[in-house]
């Protein structure tokens, strides 16, 4: 998601913080307060990731033990870091979807998608295939805001007047069947279909040149999107036809996001690499990761021992304040079971929500776990949007800011991925204020449309 330029007006105004001593004040939990001290529900976990909320003791404890320790030291050169070497055994020993070889660390999701191709593209060259360099991505996806990864996103927004994308990327089918089916189709049939259209895609430029294929679990900046029914399954077996890699990208649903560890267990996803960020230290610092399997990262090692190394990298890749507090997060992650709890919880938060799909102003509520998103239309349709200018979503938007609450808007589209950690009640405040800001907008796109007949 770029970030929007900071104003002195409306909700980017919360964003001004004062400096960290004080940040208690302005971060508890699930909400969040502005420079007036006004309280919100933070529905979307700061962007996502702000997992186990505003201000867990026991991450700024391992932060600042860390400090007082070693407070930067880097990854070059065959030396790193303990809390490295801790952080990447752990990762590797979390993901259980299959066996990952190696770990390496970036500092945002953006670095790790743009990470995985120099890392793909340096397997394939070891491996004497250097005409298999393309990467497929999906319309509608979000991989990051790089050069690289904003060219595998699928979001018009952020290729348009950048020179995007790059040639080497190809973009499929968006997975989202409310949108996109056939009169008449099935989920699985809508499945099959995108299937073959990838498929289709894959022979006409060629297999031998096609090196990966991307995907989010649940499609999040881009609408918040669930795979339909045997997607997965399909588009696998699609691309291990072709010895195309996958690279799953975890960036959102890492960490319990969808009542699973990891979203690749919630669709039986067997990855070849994978990309995690966000929820990975809850966001208290930055920090991501790449995983690559033993095959991969094999093959990478018997090239760099080669070559003298392996020539990538960042300064503060590994960064050991930054990997104490991943391995503080990852520690809390399975002392208190948070995909549990988000099983537990979450079904009040979708069905509360989904409750309100006969309105007469949305289209359709989509999400699973601890992520959801609303999409206003007419007439149920998504072939009959609202005017542009009526701002139907910024309506709403601003709504549930005057009730207190924060949500993302983007066009009509509403999305909400709350802490892991709410609790039952800041569920129920949710869903009521959810409740009355619909209301509202409702009545406003009713008096629009009396306007405008």
């Amino acid at each position: 998601m770029p970030m929007a330029l900071f104003n002195t007006k409306g909700v980017n105004y919360i964003y001004q913080m004062p400096s960290l001593p004080y940040i208690n004040k302005y971060m508890q939990g699930s909400y969040v307060y502005d420079i007036d001290g006004k309280k919100y529900l933070d529905s979307l976990a700061g962007l996502w990731c702000t997992a186990l909320g505003g201000n867990e003791a026991r991450l700024v404890k391992a932060a600042t033990e860390q400090f007082n320790k070693l407070p930067f030291y880097h990854s070059f050169w065959n030396r790193t870091t303990k809390p490295s070497l801790d952080l990447a055994k752990d990762m590797l020993s979390m993901f259980t979807a299959r066996e990952m070889g190696k770990v390496f660390f970036t500092n945002s999701g953006s670095e790790a998608n743009d990470s995985q191709v120099k890392l793909v593209w340096y397997y394939n060259n070891a491996l004497g295939k250097p005409q298999k360099k393309k990467f497929i991505a999906r319309s509608k996806s979000y991989h990051g805001s790089t050069l690289i990864s904003a060219s595998l996103s699928g979001l018009p927004a952020l290729h348009q007047k950048f020179d995007l994308p790059a040639p080497f990327v190809l973009h499929t089918d968006c997975p989202h069947y409310w949108r996109f089916h056939l009169p008449g189709e099935t989920e699985e049939e809508f499945a099959t279909r995108l299937a073959n259209n990838l498929e289709n895609l894959i022979l006409k430029e060629g297999p031998e040149t096609i090196a990966a294929f991307i995907a989010e679990p649940v499609m999040g900046a881009g609408g918040v999107i669930p795979p339909p029914k045997t997607y997965f399954e399909k588009i696998q077996a699609i691309v291990k036809k072709y010895d195309i890699l996958f690279i799953a990208d975890e960036v959102i649903t890492a960490f319990g996001r969808l009542g699973t560890m990891f979203g690749c267990d919630m669709y039986n996803i067997k990855p070849d690499l994978v990309s995690v960020a966000k929820a990975l230290s809850s966001a208290y610092v930055p920090i991501g990761a790449t995983l690559v399997s033993p095959e991969i990262s094999e093959v990478i090692h018997s090239q760099s021992n080669k070559l003298g190394s392996f020539a990538h990298g960042f300064t503060y890749s590994g960064h050991p304040v930054a990997c104490a507090v991943a391995i503080e997060a990852l520690k809390i992650y399975r002392e208190r079971n948070i995909p549990d709890h988000v099983k537990q919880i979450s079904p009040r938060f979708q069905d509360g929500i989904k409750a309100f799909a006969g309105s007469p102003i949305v289209g359709e509520i989509r999400g699973l776990g601890f992520i959801l998103g609303t999409e206003f239309a007419d007439n149920k349709s998504p072939n009959d949007p609202f005017p542009a200018e009526w701002g139907v979503g910024t309506i709403f938007g601003a709504e549930c800011q005057k009730r207190g609450m924060l949500v993302r808007v983007a066009g009509d589209n509403i999305m909400m991925s709350p802490p892991l950690t709410m609790t039952s009640d800041e569920v129920e405040e949710l869903v009521s204020i959810y409740s009355e800001a619909l209301k509202t907008t409702e009545e406003k796109v009713a008096e629009l449309k009396s306007k405008n007949n």
